[in-house]
């Protein structure tokens, strides 16, 4: 075995991932496994420390390295497992000369990190999609987020840069690619002129012809400029979906996380992007339970499902993070955390059902992503009729839904 990557997280996790193993591989390093971490709950940083365990029981030979976000914020926690025999951190881990180090710690302050370099990749292994990290860090300190300690300030990928790796990806075949970052909506605040990232998705458009379909990782919506807006609305390769962070639909809750937006702020984007864009779809991300949250409170994040239209939900409980401002505000109870969870879970299967029961007789352009498995332009799974090789994009009828996904003719 030479190097093998585990990776935990988001997409911008899986784009550097990839980034990861070419970089250990230049360092010289065998006989490795690398754990990319997740820091945004507890319960992403159990898992990371379960499969170290896991690994290390059925490796005992293997070397394990820890990198990513909760290695870059609990450095010291992970270097004092037995298992693990590096940690190496966020900025470090871009770096060959990191990896062909034997020290056991290797992770600076993250602060210091003032830019963004590019890492071109060819491919992202076993995905139909590709992913395009075009911005890391984030300039904002929501009370219940560890992230900008794990990823530091803000900062982008010059333009040119990201048209050079997106057109390098389009040219190896990838029909869909996916900007990714921490804040992707925070795009060129501290570039030469400050482009956003509607000037940034125009560009790419533009400049890579042969791309097939656009698509953006979750975004900011009180952060969207007036050219992405108008992309949404008048280019069809940018895809009729965003995921949104939205978080709770109570003022107060919003104010107390130090949220830019109000409920009504959300209600409004979504309603002006659907006039523009009638055929789309929006996501969110919402906390069950942020502290202080009362029964009235979480009823308006029920409510507001409904009232932005919502059709995919990734719901949170609330999980305090060791320095953050929430840590240390009153918290609500774990049980009642996990009931408010459930039944916005339960919310957001409603949702999704009548979703796809508007799909029914509809023709979907299907980008395949598994033999079996495919995804339309609102990112709505399909299952296929037939296998079919990942990767081609097809025209199909949707004839009915099984609930969670669409299923093609």
């Amino acid at each position: 075995m030479s190097v093998d990557v585990v990776t935990f997280g988001c997409r911008l996790n899986a784009y550097e991932s990839e980034v990861i193993k070419r970089e250990a591989v230049a360092g010289g390093i065998s006989n490795t496994v690398i754990i990319n971490t997740c820091a945004v709950t507890a319960e992403a940083v159990r898992q990371a420390k379960q499969t170290i365990r896991r690994v290390r029981r059925e490796q005992p030979q293997t070397r394990i390295v820890v990198t990513g976000c909760a290695a870059q914020t609990e450095a010291g926690n992970f270097a004092a497992m037995k298992e693990v025999d590096g940690v190496v951190g966020n900025e470090e881990k871009f770096h060959p000369r990191t990896w062909a180090s034997s020290g056991k710690i290797a992770v600076s302050d993250i602060m210091t990190a003032r830019t963004m370099h590019p890492h071109v990749i060819d491919s992202i292994e076993g995905r139909a999609r590709a992913f395009v990290q075009v911005q890391n860090g984030c300039d904002h300190r929501c009370t219940f987020c560890i992230i900008p300690y794990g990823r530091g300030n803000s900062r982008s990928l010059a333009i040119d840069a990201v048209v050079f790796q997106a057109r390098r990806l389009a040219a190896n075949g990838y029909r869909e690619i996916v900007l990714t970052g921490v804040d992707i909506t925070s795009y060129g605040a501290d570039l030469p002129g400050s482009p956003r990232l509607g000037t940034l998705v125009k560009r790419i458009l533009s400049d890579v012809p042969d791309l097939a379909r656009l698509r953006l990782s979750s975004i900011d919506s009180v952060e969207t400029d007036p050219d992405l807006l108008d992309a949404v609305a008048n280019e069809p390769r940018l895809m009729p979906h965003l995921h949104l962070s939205l978080q709770s639909g109570d003022d107060l809750v919003l104010k107390r996380m130090k949220r830019r937006h109000t409920r009504s702020d959300a209600i409004s984007f979504c309603e002006q992007v659907r006039r523009l864009r009638p055929d789309i779809v929006f996501g969110a991300d919402i906390i069950a339970g942020f502290p202080t949250e009362t029964e009235d409170m979480f009823r308006r994040s029920l409510d507001l499902v409904d009232e932005c239209g919502l059709t995919q939900l990734h719901v949170f409980p609330f999980s305090p993070r060791p320095g953050t401002p929430a840590a240390r505000m009153p918290q609500v109870d774990r049980g009642l955390i996990r009931d408010r969870a459930r039944r916005l879970r339960e919310k957001g299967e409603f949702a999704l059902s009548r979703h796809l029961d508007r799909e029914i007789g509809r023709r979907r352009r299907v980008l395949v992503e598994s033999r079996a498995l495919g995804r339309t332009e609102q990112f709505t799974p399909v299952r296929l009729g037939a296998p079919v090789e990942p990767g081609v994009i097809l025209d199909l009828t949707i004839k009915a839904h099984d609930g969670r996904q669409l299923l093609a003719a």
